[in-house]
């Protein structure tokens, strides 16, 4: 198997990081999400990277993007800061068994099981739209699901490499409850601490390029309070539609990858 060859480092290369960077801000700032469903494409795509360095290097520029997509929400008092601490535990832990399972589990079949995960989310952001006054009762039960819901997220995260915002912002609006803007400032604030000690691990086995990582994260910083206050401005109804055809996109993209992995 041939590797693809890297364009080379000039002006056109630093100005399409930055091109990614700020689409995947605003769309982060906008969905809570944390932008690799944007960047290891277009990493891939543009670039040339192969998927597990566009993987790694996406994570490392989402470790400020969600900071900056945190602080964003957190000035509208949208963070709902223990239950991300207890989705984070849960994620590194379900992380590990993504990993595990990984070796062990068809891709075609772990995808499309996936793409029908967010047939039935997409269903369901039609029927259930949240109110912006709704909060996130923490209580002994509903963080032990915090952390069942974490274990998940993780899990799936590591076999079909998304990340966890797609799951985590309808999972809290659906099934706890929460308004739309607390849902997504607290899943940029679970993938931090992830994305962290996911990105340590990664540059010790060279799976990242710092140089785009800090291009594409810098200029995500730019974009992702606008994709916030934006976010904030939306009638719920619309902002449900929004996200659920964001979802489509990334339904189609994986079952196009399941397609392809089906002739293999």
């Amino acid at each position: 198997m041939t590797e693809a060859v890297a364009p080379a480092r000039g002006a056109k290369f630093v100005l399409t990081c930055l091109a990614v960077g700020l689409a995947a801000g605003l769309l982060s700032g906008l969905f809570g999400v944390g932008g690799g469903t944007v960047i290891v494409p277009l990493l891939v795509m543009i670039l040339r990277f192969d998927q597990r360095l566009a993987a790694g290097t996406s994570l490392a520029a989402i470790v400020p993007t969600a900071t900056v997509g945190v602080i964003s929400y957190a000035v509208h008092g949208s963070v709902a800061w223990i239950p991300a601490l207890l989705l984070a535990a849960g994620a590194v832990v379900g992380a590990q068994i993504g990993t595990w399972l990984l070796a062990r589990l068809s891709q075609s079949a772990l995808r499309w099981g996936f793409v029908a995960f967010l047939a039935a989310v997409i269903v369901s952001l039609f029927l259930v739209i949240p109110s912006r006054e709704a909060e996130l009762v923490l209580t002994v039960w509903s963080g032990i699901a915090l952390v069942a819901l974490g274990v998940a997220t993780g899990t799936v995260a590591g076999l079909v490499g998304v990340g966890g915002g797609i799951i985590v912002v309808p999972a809290l609006m659906v099934l706890f409850g929460t308004s739309d803007l607390v849902a997504k400032g607290t899943s940029l604030l679970m993938m931090i601490p992830t994305a962290v000690s996911g990105t340590i691990g990664n540059i010790r086995r060279g799976n990242v390029d710092l140089l785009v990582a800090v291009l594409v994260g810098g200029a995500a910083c730019t974009t992702t309070a606008l994709g916030a206050w934006i976010a904030t401005l939306l009638d719920p109804f619309v902002a449900n539609m929004l996200f659920a055809a964001f979802l489509v996109v990334i339904a189609v993209q994986m079952g196009m990858r399941a397609y392809k992995g089906r002739k293999r």
